[in-house]
């Protein structure tokens, strides 16, 4: 699995994160929901040193908050990587790509009457506070710490979020 955030808005002590990408590849050699997952961070390049010292700490559960309970399933911690990322979002559709490791394409399903699908109250979301949008990959690559996924015509989702610490 491949979770991506983008930041329109942020502050984390003194460090602002406005318009910084974070991203997270999770591997679960079984049921999710048992954690003793394997995960790589991506902190986007453009962010200055006191920036990924924040996005580590928020997005490696020791700020608390959402975060911290994704980290807390994490088994082992394959490596943190500043990487050059682009994120788009375009109507109903969403890409991410993190050069040299992944690429990224979702477009949200139309419901009956062409508005988005949306799952809301999920427990399990990366932000259960707002409703998940369903979607569709176009394509999921990801090729880093020795795995290999080219995924595509499965679930995505993307939602809005918002973050405070715990």
């Amino acid at each position: 699995m491949l979770v991506g955030w983008h930041i329109e808005q942020g502050r984390f002590g003194q460090a602002t994160l406005d318009g910084l990408n974070v991203a997270m590849a999770i591997y679960s050699p079984g049921d999710m929901g048992l954690g003793n997952w394997q995960a790589a961070l991506y902190v986007d390049e453009k962010a200055s040193d006191a920036q990924k010292t924040a996005l580590t700490q928020i997005f490696g559960g020791q700020a608390g908050g959402q975060p911290a309970g994704l980290a807390a399933a994490v088994g082992k911690v394959l490596g943190v990587s500043s990487k050059k990322m682009d994120y788009q979002a375009n109507g109903k559709k969403r890409s991410l790509e993190i050069a040299g490791v992944a690429k990224a394409e979702i477009e949200a399903i139309e419901g009956l009457d062409g508005a988005e699908v949306t799952i809301a109250n999920n427990p399990a979301g990366v932000a259960p506070s707002y409703p998940m949008v369903q979607a569709k990959s176009k394509q999921l690559s990801y090729h880093d710490y020795g795995m290999n996924w080219e995924i595509s015509g499965k679930n995505g989702f993307y939602s809005p979020f918002a973050y405070q610490a715990g």
